[in-house]
């Protein structure tokens, strides 16, 4: 092994500096036991990073009078003598300042990487809360709807009672015979289990006429449990049953949940 090359490549102030792998600095401790040159290059590596960092902080700038005092413009070109020993510190003080400026750019990239997830946590909550919004603003106009269909002069409002297969349920309908408009209220049903879907139906009682207005689609999800729907029949009563997913073409009675007659005007 050529440990003057070895020493020469680098190597060992990225050791010193903790920028290379596992595998890496196991190799290089082996090294160290193995070579004292490598030890003490080691050594002398730490010695000058931590003198470099000492006169970092207590080095303070000289006034420019000063250095000015201290050339002599008259005075003969010198020649200053180096060796060895100066030539191997400015290497480890260039090493150490290149470690350093390493040091502080992977610092910033962390902050910038930091930033940049920060910046996108708050655009996903700037769309969850404009989603939010738009919703509220849905539901706004849904409850002025309502209010408008039964404060309206000509609503027909009709309870529907609990039947055998559910007694304590209720709901009630609002229903504006002139726009063909019915808004279902329907707190009062229990949640329909999975594959089941509550069915709306306007009826005829004599004979008895049952004909589909439509689905309560939805109804886990909808926190109002108000449904609109259009019927243009000419109803006596409304039921709701309890279908299988996507509707019947006929009500199942025994899964006749509420029911109530148009009372007459």
């Amino acid at each position: 092994m050529d440990i003057d090359k070895y020493i020469a490549s680098g190597i060992l102030e990225l050791y010193v500096a903790g920028a290379l792998s596992e595998k890496e600095n196991l190799e290089i401790s082996t090294y160290a036991k193995e070579y004292p040159e490598i030890n003490n290059e080691i050594i002398a590596i730490e010695a000058a990073i931590l003198k470099l960092s000492g006169k970092a902080s207590t080095m303070s700038p000289l006034p420019f009078q000063s250095i000015k005092n201290k050339i002599d413009l008259s005075s003969e070109s010198k020649v200053i003598p180096i060796n060895k020993n100066s030539t191997r510190w400015a290497q480890y003080l260039g090493w150490a300042a290149s470690i350093l400026l390493a040091i502080g750019l992977f610092w910033i990239y962390n902050q910038n990487q930091k930033l940049k997830s920060e910046l996108e946590i708050v655009e996903q909550q700037s769309i969850l809360l404009e989603e939010q919004i738009a919703a509220s603003k849905a539901s706004m106009e849904k409850t002025k709807t309502l209010l408008t269909t039964i404060r309206d002069k000509d609503i027909s409002v009709v309870d529907l009672g609990g039947q055998a297969v559910s007694p304590e349920s209720y709901a009630k309908v609002y229903w504006n015979k002139e726009n063909q408009k019915v808004f279902i209220d329907a707190q009062g049903l229990p949640e329909p289990p999975d594959g089941f879907v509550y069915q709306v139906w306007s009826l005829k009682l004599s004979p008895l006429t049952p004909t589909s207005m439509g689905l309560l689609e939805d109804f886990s999800t909808d926190e109002n449990k108000i449904f609109a729907l259009n019927n243009p029949n000419d109803s006596e009563a409304f039921g709701i049953t309890l279908e299988p997913a996507g509707g019947s073409e006929s009500p199942n009675l025994e899964q006749l949940y509420t029911l109530g007659a148009v009372s007459a005007s």
